[in-house]
């Protein structure tokens, strides 16, 4: 399947109005596109536009409740839970970050744990959203079970991911990953683009390596075993230990901490019950700010400046690609996958919105269109 490639500012101008159209405030819809669009210029494709279905089911089933406050339940001078009561994922994590980082200006760090919630996005987002107040940030958050513990074979943990940002010259240091070897957007894009999954990522219902897509997604959703591997891949050999255990740093700092829901109790149902962590740290309450940056920004341009393995031209270092992609997707445009594009008119169609006012005269292949399943 094909890709086409649009402005920001056409990809921006529709994601406003459709989430404005579904009931959130302009602000709100502002932000969850702002977030989408984040991921899609930086080249994390799983992220970006392909998310528009996912929010979009999650809405009609009534699982992201459009008119949710998020509120604080607890709260101490460096530490808070905030109770998402169903919100979009989004604007739960921007809350609990801006309170996390509203107390590290004061207390020097703030740690928020959030539940209830949906789906959020891009971790990187809120990590970032720390990093461009001069401080550390620190995202992650659990999801629907989609990883298979170190010789398991049901899936009981989600991807997991985790953010950090820290403020550093020429570009921010800038790291955002899950802790499954990929993605659940990631096994949906191969899906969509009819292609075998690479070895050694994921699983099928009696834990033997699968490549097969539709199966180990059809997997994932009926929950009768299989999934995606821990970064590491399957065997304790290959470090897959770690990969699960990352993932449960994830569950602790979201769903335990917040007496939340953990993965393997997420998505079922009308019910999304997803947690999310957040923590904010000031550089100051270690010393001069600007002498930290100016050490972090000497000891990444050294990794850069490293000797290369043979055959190798450059060594990069975290954030430094997104970076590149920014560049790509301004001069070039934002490549998004045409099955993508159909599951956007669609949502075009059920709000009963005009696609010409966005996308002209594109009409995207819809009879070869492969979808990525329930939601």
């Amino acid at each position: 399947m094909s890709y086409v490639k649009w402005s920001y500012d056409t990809l921006h101008h529709f994601l406003v109005d459709a989430f404005v159209n579904f009931g959130f405030k302009a602000e709100e819809a502002e932000t969850v596109a702002e977030n989408l669009l984040m991921s899609d210029m930086y080249g994390i494709e799983s992220h970006g536009m392909q998310r528009v279905v996912r929010y979009h089911k999650g809405i009609e089933k009534g699982m992201i409740d459009v008119h949710a406050t998020p509120e604080v339940v607890f709260e101490t001078p460096v530490s808070a839970v905030i109770e998402g009561n169903a919100g979009m994922g989004q604007l739960v994590g921007k809350k609990a970050m801006q309170l996390a980082i509203d107390k590290a200006k004061k207390s020097g760090v703030g740690i928020v744990s959030a539940r209830n919630s949906n789906h959020f996005g891009i971790a990187g987002y809120y990590a970032k959203m720390a990093c461009n107040e001069g401080l550390i940030g620190f995202a992650c958050t659990n999801s629907e079970a989609i990883m298979v513990p170190t010789y398991g074979r049901l899936a009981m943990l989600g991807s997991n991911p985790i953010a950090c940002a820290m403020p550093a010259d020429p570009y921010d240091f800038f790291f955002d990953a899950s802790t499954t070897v990929v993605t659940r957007g990631k096994l949906e894009m191969y899906n969509k683009e009819k292609k075998p999954l690479p070895e050694g990522w994921a699983l099928d219902k009696d834990g033997h390596d699968s490549t097969d897509a539709p199966d180990v997604l059809a997997n994932i959703i009926a929950k009768n075993g299989g999934g995606i591997m821990p970064l590491g891949g399957s065997k304790e050999l290959t470090g897959s230990h770690k990969g699960y255990g990352y993932g449960m740093l994830c569950e602790i700092f979201s769903s335990i901490l917040s007496m939340g829901d953990t993965s393997n109790y997420c998505m079922q149902g009308d019910k999304g019950l997803i947690c999310h962590g957040f923590a904010a740290i000031d550089p100051a309450a270690f010393g001069d700010p600007a002498a930290i940056k100016a050490h972090l920004s000497t000891y990444l341009q050294e990794l850069r400046d490293s000797p290369k393995a043979e055959g190798q031209e450059r060594i990069y270092t975290h954030g430094e690609k997104e970076i590149a992609a920014i560049a790509d997707r301004e001069k070039n445009g934002i490549p998004v996958n045409e099955n993508t594009m159909v599951e956007v008119y669609d949502v075009l169609d059920y709000l009963g919105m005009d696609p010409k006012a966005y996308f002209g005269d594109y009409v995207p292949p819809k009879d070869d269109a492969v979808f990525a399943g329930n939601y």
